[in-house]
């Protein structure tokens, strides 16, 4: 089993529903088909997706992508949003954001470490 293949079985353990797509690049995308909302978003839950670039742990993640309808309650775009599609992928319909982590280290951080930056920044109402 690969580094990439064991944390995906730690990240089934929060998140059963959670699927990986391996591209010809070499890159996997990984989607939690439903991720919790706090109040402030337009929805009480979204889908997110990001991708475990080539060369990952080394290569960190960066960027996710959301339900395309996803906005803040008041009906705004939230902040660095936009139409940026998936790499790879030719189906629309994502809300990019543009977000990234501060540090990786590698050697102790994981697809679950990511996950909780996403939910860090969607914990963020702006």
């Amino acid at each position: 089993m690969t580094l990439l293949e064991e944390q995906l079985e730690v990240l089934r353990s929060q998140y059963p529903d959670v699927t990986v797509q391996y591209l010809p690049s070499g890159a996997a995308l990984i989607v939690l088909s439903h991720v919790p909302l706090t109040e402030g978003w337009s929805k009480k839950a979204t889908a997110v997706r990001f991708l475990a670039p080539v060369g990952y742990p080394h290569a960190k993640p960066d960027c996710f992508w959301t339900d395309a309808d996803l906005r803040l309650a008041s009906g705004a775009a939230p902040a660095n949003t936009g139409p940026n599609p998936i790499p790879e992928i030719n189906e629309g319909g994502h809300l990019w954001f543009s977000w990234h982590t501060a540090q990786w280290n590698p050697n102790r951080d994981s697809l679950m470490t990511y996950v909780n930056v996403v939910k860090n920044r969607l914990r963020d109402i702006r």
